[in-house]
């Protein structure tokens, strides 16, 4: 144990020692300069822990439970093999009705009932009753309860949901509601601190902290999430991340698990994102979101070496719809799309959150790289159709007619044949040559049989004369980037020719 003496022999020594040192670097001709406002605050920010007391009760009435229920029919029951006493017993002890094979109990019966279906969370929106939650939350409910803190409770009207963002609306009957402040996602650092408040398991005005983990993280096709540590469990969904100013920055909405449960990783939906969404919906009660109708994929960093493009960035074209936007404005597979509208594409999931944003009818422009060369294509986006999911034609690459020629390439291990009128019709393609066989090179590429070869080396290959143009220029010291048709689908592959 230190004595009072010590502690103040210590003092006494740390003050000599201080008071030395100072003179040494004075003598030495260094300048001290006195610590700034800002970096004083800046210490004792570090020195101390955040406090969200007052946080909580800024924002706190502004966060609702949210209760969803769906009807269920007691008629049917024989079917499901139980009799009135065994119903009875279900409605007694409030236990969920046992459901049909479809998921849902059968309907059709005068005995309705309502039975809890989930619990989530969600917050006010504005002052006159409109509240933001989960798309998630209120899917296929057949009510929906919002609960205030002050413990009113209303039923809401769903007045849209999304469910490619996860973000719904619903409104309830009131007024002069405490309204959330919004904040500004491009000012939200990761490092920073954050606040959760939902409903977790039913738990209603649960708090959560953390910090802000990364942003722009990738989960889905129109959402660069915001991940944080914040606890989130299941009944938090739809609540707020708040900052340390008071504003909400995102919509709590996924989480990484294992067990069902948090382990540490949590997502939450950008709010200047949600906002965009539920403005629409408030008007329209839909989304309205812009297509060119293309398949795209990642750029390697290997195929952005050998087309040219320096480093992995961008958007391979694989596939082009027909009759699409693209497909109008000149779009091929194998393109790489670089810019929309002059804004870059650094990675695939970019072009499209930036197309979806665009409204249908706008003509936009898009820059490809195509056999090394930059080009500029315009186009008028079209609209993506509600829930109805891109279908493509499987091309089976066989003809009735046996094409006349035939190519065999050793060092790329490839056997070629001219594509018939037929084929190409069948592939809407202008030109390429088709492999018949595939080994050794060729082989452990990836190719097979019936690929059609698109580009050599950076080289259009429309036949077979033009594939031997192509491969008496290309380097057979380097792998050789070979764009390949297999169906619906292009892809560029690196072939390392046999010596």
């Amino acid at each position: 144990m230190r004595t009072a003496a010590w502690m103040t022999l210590k003092s006494r020594f740390s003050a000599t020692a201080l008071a030395s040192a100072l003179a040494v670097a004075a003598a030495a001709g260094a300048t001290l300069l006195p610590m700034s406002a800002a970096q004083a605050q800046s210490a004792a920010v570090v020195r101390g822990l955040p406090d969200f007391t007052d946080l909580v009760d800024q924002v706190g009435p502004s966060v609702v439970n949210i209760r969803t229920l769906e009807k269920v029919s007691n008629k049917g029951s024989e079917a499901l093999g139980m009799d009135e006493d065994m119903l009875e017993f279900f409605r007694r002890f409030g236990l969920p009705m046992p459901k049909a094979p479809g998921g849902r109990a059968p309907k059709g019966g005068q005995s309705d009932e309502e039975q809890p279906r989930g619990v989530g969370s969600g917050f006010v929106l504005t002052a006159d009753g409109y509240v933001m939650t989960n798309a998630h939350v209120v899917e296929g409910a057949d009510e929906v309860l919002v609960t205030l803190t002050d413990k009113r409770e209303f039923k809401a009207k769903i007045v849209g949901a999304d469910k490619r963002t996860d973000v719904a609306v619903v409104k309830i009957d009131a007024k002069n509601l405490p309204a959330v402040k919004i904040g500004d996602v491009s000012k939200l650092r990761v490092g920073e601190w954050v606040m959760a408040i939902g409903s977790p398991f039913g738990l209603e005005n649960s708090v959560t902290a953390g910090i802000v983990s990364a942003k722009q993280r990738d989960t889905g096709d129109y959402l660069p999430f915001i991940q944080t540590d914040v606890a989130i469990n299941p009944g938090n969904s739809g609540g707020p991340l708040i900052n340390m100013r008071g504003e909400v920055v995102g919509i709590n909405s996924q989480i990484y698990s294992r067990s069902g449960g948090f382990m540490g990783i949590s997502f939450a939906i950008p709010v200047d994102e949600a906002i965009r969404v539920s403005e629409q919906l408030r008007a329209s009660g839909k989304v309205t979101r812009g297509r060119i109708g293309v398949q795209i994929g990642p750029v390697t960093k290997d195929v952005a070496e050998s087309i040219g493009l320096g480093k992995p960035e961008g958007a391979l074209v694989s596939a082009v719809e027909p009759d699409s936007p693209a497909a109008k404005a000149g779009v091929e597979p194998g393109d790489v799309i670089t810019k929309f509208d002059g804004k870059a594409i650094e990675k695939v999931s970019d072009l499209p959150r930036m197309v979806g944003n665009t409204k249908p009818g706008t003509k936009s422009t898009i820059t490809v790289l195509r056999r090394g060369k930059l080009k500029d294509l315009s186009m008028v986006i079209a609209e993506v159709p509600s829930d109805e999911a891109v279908k493509t034609k499987a091309a089976s690459g066989s003809s009735s007619k046996t094409p006349q020629g035939v190519l065999e390439n050793k060092p790329l291990g490839l056997s070629l044949s001219e594509l018939t009128a037929a084929q190409k019709k069948e592939l809407a393609v202008k030109g390429g040559v088709r492999v018949t066989a595939a080994i050794d090179a060729a082989a452990r590429a990836g190719l097979r049989e019936g690929d059609v070869i698109l580009q050599l080396a950076n080289a259009e290959v429309s036949d077979l004369k033009s594939f031997e143009a192509a491969w008496a220029k290309a380097d057979k010291a380097k792998p050789v980037n070979v764009l390949v048709r297999r169906g619906d689908w292009a892809q560029y592959v690196l072939i390392r020719p046999a010596k």
